[in-house]
């Protein structure tokens, strides 16, 4: 039941992508609505990488959606995030081969991207990371502000059943001035400050979104409130895990909220374990899914939106076990 409805959740942001998909925007007009079929259509998916976890779900949405929409679907990676050249190289000669009928790309460096692909025919998708480029049709991924904003409510919920008065919360941040990190941020406030809590903007803490900045953030934190705070969550789940981690054995921290964002195996194996206490799903699966999706919508000649959300959920220690059956059934 707790798998359906995780399920549920992301299901809903799918329906809602759905109609909003049925709309135009300038992105829907961009290289769209001829009015053909989509019939045997091929299709070139080149991702930041193919060998982390988190892409090999991105692979298998879109190897899913390929089977169940009747088109082909060319899945390629890079062999590393910072191996520039290497998807370079595959962006420009899926470009200028003619061989695809739609082209998606989670660019490595997106103002290269954006080079590569200007002047194209091709209908071009960006997935998870989004560009600027003319050429784009729609960008598929995580509507960050709204996912973490689900993600402040839930938290300021649970620390309530966790018997919390007065709950406040203090963010652990990315890297300033990010824009994926402001997204988050904002979402954060927005959902503890509608749910009752009180977002204690002046004594955010910035750790670059690594784990060991996350640990001095947390032991700053606990000496600024030695009586505790209700909820401390982060802009990924390693800072949430090493926030956790730096406060076990504080007391006055033991019914803290530690909220991460992205749901992911390591999420659900620490929150299982108590090592981190929710975390909000970013959806890699439906995101792939999705990509195809709307790059097939795009060759029957529908408009679509310049931005599909993939979908976001929460996971906590009653769905974490759920989760991760879920994940392993994607890469099966």
């Amino acid at each position: 039941m707790k798998m359906k409805r995780i399920a549920a959740m992301l299901l809903a942001g799918a329906m809602m992508t759905g109609l909003c998909a049925c709309g135009s925007s300038s992105g829907g007009d961009k290289a769209a609505g001829s009015g053909g079929s989509a019939d045997g259509a091929k299709i070139s998916m080149i991702l930041k990488t193919t060998s982390a976890e988190y892409w090999q779900y991105v692979q298998a949405g879109a190897e899913a959606a390929a089977k169940d929409l009747g088109v082909t679907v060319d899945v390629k990676g890079a062999t590393s995030e910072t191996a520039y050249d290497e998807q370079q190289n595959m962006i420009e000669t899926d470009v200028q081969s003619g061989a695809y009928d739609s082209i998606i790309i989670a660019p490595l460096q997106g103002d290269q991207a954006a080079t590569l692909v200007k002047g194209t025919k091709t209908p071009i998708f960006a997935v998870d990371t989004n560009f600027d480029a003319d050429e784009v049709v729609s960008f598929i991924g995580t509507g960050n502000e709204d996912a973490a904003a689900l993600g402040g409510k839930a938290a300021v919920e649970a620390a309530k059943k966790a018997g919390w008065d007065k709950i406040e919360c203090i963010e652990i941040c990315g890297v300033q001035g990010d824009p994926t990190n402001t997204a988050r941020y904002e979402g954060y406030k927005k959902g503890v400050t509608e749910a009752g809590g009180t977002f204690l903007e002046k004594e955010t803490q910035y750790a670059d979104a690594v784990a060991d900045k996350a640990v001095n953030s947390m032991e700053a934190i606990m000496q600024t409130h030695p009586e505790g705070v209700a909820i401390v969550c982060a802009n990924n789940d390693d800072m949430a895990m090493a926030a956790a981690r730096a406060a076990k054995g504080n007391k006055a921290y033991e019914n803290t909220i530690f909220l991460g964002f992205n749901g992911d195996r390591a999420a659900c194996e620490a929150i299982l374990a108590g090592q981190e206490t929710m975390s909000v799903i970013q959806d890699a699966y439906g995101m792939g899914y999705k990509a195809v999706q709307a790059a097939v919508d795009n060759l029957n000649g529908k408009k679509l939106d310049s931005f599909i959300d993939s979908g976001s959920g929460i996971v906590d220690k009653d769905s974490a076990q759920e989760r991760l059956d879920q994940l392993s059934e994607y890469l099966k």
